[in-house]
């Protein structure tokens, strides 16, 4: 399949499904600079409709991303989880602001969400959606989707510089036992 049939294919999933948008609608009435939601909130809702399974979980958490100088401690993330929570405390929401996740990786600063996504450990979850004002759909996914739509897990070369993190989210992470197709491959 093309790149860009993975992509539309890839959107079309996310918009035919009402709680994936519903949960995008939220984070964008949010106005959140440079924000998208990303990982495991879209990875296994494709998995599971290239399987046919439905692994879904209630410990599945909602990863909003979002990219604020401004705020360098994230100060502001536990307000926005609380505001998220107070709308749809049905799910599980992690907001990270990704203008400060360079220190705790021990990388140079980022240049913004698509540039930390690009730090994730594994390819296969360096993924996130923005829903846009008109209701489009943006994108972000630094290395494609070629690894999403094969179930496979890659290191990123963060993920390389960073072997034994990534060996250890692989291992906690269990998606090899989750989604029985899925392959971990350690380097």
């Amino acid at each position: 399949m093309s790149e860009d049939a993975q992509r539309d294919r890839f959107l079309n999933l996310v918009r035919a499904d009402e709680a994936a948008m519903a949960a995008l609608r939220l984070a964008r009435s949010l106005d959140l600079p440079d924000w998208a939601i990303g990982a495991g909130f879209l990875r296994n809702r494709l998995w599971d409709a290239l399987t046919g399974e439905r692994t879904g979980s209630a410990a599945d958490d909602v990863d909003l991303l979002y990219f604020d100088p401004g705020d360098p401690e994230g100060r502001r993330e536990p307000e926005i989880e609380a505001r998220l929570t107070a709308a749809r405390p049905d799910l599980v929401w992690q907001a990270r602001n990704q203008a400060r996740m360079h220190l705790k990786n021990g990388d140079p600063p980022y240049a913004d969400t698509v540039d930390a996504i690009g730090h994730w450990l594994e390819t296969c979850t360096a993924v996130a959606v923005r829903l846009e004002g008109d209701d489009g759909l943006t994108l972000l996914a630094p290395f494609g989707l070629e690894d999403l739509f094969g179930l496979i897990c890659r290191p990123t070369p963060a993920g390389l510089r960073r072997l034994p993190a990534y060996l250890a989210r692989m291992k906690s992470k269990g998606w090899d036992r989750r989604w029985k197709a899925c392959r971990v491959l350690e380097g």
